[in-house]
């Protein structure tokens, strides 16, 4: 299950709106098959380790990461597939919150005369598929929260200036980080400041790069910005209040940026109906990565299921900016709906992890 485990956390980030699931199947203590969800969500994993293993599949037992599937959707059922293959017993992390699927999937391995064992590796599955999970049981993605932060808290430099705070070690996690979300997100003022790219630039890594999200209540993302120059390249959709056509609404569509109309008040969209909007275009897991105002407003509005916090050893000044705008930073690390999980060191920099309780 462990190996399983590991070869399903390869989709993630890609495979969206499936689950990145990994399977194993084992005969006489010899693996002889395995596979993980493909990019774009199929091939599913225990299809792929079914045609990996061939006929040693006959009699073997499949360790997969989620619930087979039962129902007919864009492919057959994976649950026929291993009745047909002969499969004699199935190892299962967790029962898939999927209402389509929601244990009848063991049921029916169970009615084929399979024996079915579930909740091995649990833990660590329901870690793995956290987005699948929240958005199949509260309709919105998990939502993770990064912040770089100094040695007394700052996010910037005075004047809202970019400032690099974090070393290239931490740079590289972030970016593994952005390869294994589907979506990023950031407000319009992180947008206009920075003028960021959000792609994944690890070598070799650069497909894996995430939807990119601006949340820009007037429609004020300039067409020259490189978030706009390269849509067409990695997708990017501004969320927006602003109603009917205009000539900016016109030359970002041109440029290949997907508008999308939310509900806002006061110049500010409601962070709720985003989420939901994304889960129904089939993100599960968001990465949320500036500004100030806009993690403040997530912390605010109790919408964090994860938060990673890097720091580096070095002070910014009294005149930096705050990491979250009109909050003390122990809104966050003292919140009661999250606890401090993991921390440790990233080259010169440390980093915390938070989990939802």
């Amino acid at each position: 299950m462990s190996l399983a485990l590991s070869l399903g956390r390869r989709g993630l980030g890609r495979t969206w709106p499936n689950p990145a699931v990994g399977a194993v199947i084992v005969k006489s203590g010899v693996i002889v098959g395995r596979g993980w969800t493909q990019v774009g969500g199929r091939p599913h994993a225990e299809i792929e380790a079914l045609g990996r293993a061939g006929e040693a599949v006959r009699g073997a037992t499949l360790y997969v990461t989620l619930e087979p599937c039962s129902h007919h959707g864009k492919s057959p059922p994976c649950a026929d597939a291993i009745i047909a293959a002969g499969v004699s017993r199935v190892v299962s992390a967790l029962e898939d919150p999927n209402p389509k699927v929601a244990g009848s999937g063991h049921a029916r391995l169970r009615a084929a005369g399979i024996a079915v064992d579930i909740g091995i590796g649990a833990a660590e599955a329901r870690r793995d598929h956290a987005g699948h999970i929240r958005r199949m049981r509260e309709g919105r993605p998990q939502v993770m929260l990064k912040l770089a932060i100094s040695a007394d808290g700052k996010a910037g430099a005075a004047g809202r200036r970019p400032l690099a705070i974090t070393g290239e070690r931490v740079r590289d996690r972030v970016h593994r980080l952005r390869a294994q979300s589907d979506a990023i997100m950031i407000g319009i003022g992180t947008a206009l400041a920075d003028d960021p790219l959000l792609t994944c630039r690890l070598p070799g890594m650069e497909s894996y790069s995430p939807v990119r999200i601006v949340l820009d209540s007037g429609l004020r993302l300039p067409s020259g910005s490189r978030l706009v120059r390269t849509a067409r390249e990695t997708p990017v959709w501004a969320f927006t209040e602003a109603q009917g056509p205009g000539a900016q609404r016109d030359a970002l569509e041109a440029a290949g940026v997907e508008i999308i109309r939310a509900p806002g008040k006061a110049g500010s969209l409601d962070l709720s109906t985003v989420l939901d909007l994304l889960a129904e275009r089939g993100i599960t897991r968001l990465m949320v990565e500036g500004g100030p105002t806009l993690a403040a407003a997530f912390v605010t509005a109790d919408l964090v299921d994860e938060a990673v916090l890097f720091q580096s050893p070095k002070a910014v000044g009294d005149d930096g900016i705050d990491a979250l705008e009109g909050l003390p930073l122990t809104a966050l690390t003292q919140s009661p709906h999250l606890v401090n999980v993991r921390c440790g060191a990233v080259g010169a920099d440390t980093y915390e992890l938070f989990e939802r309780r």
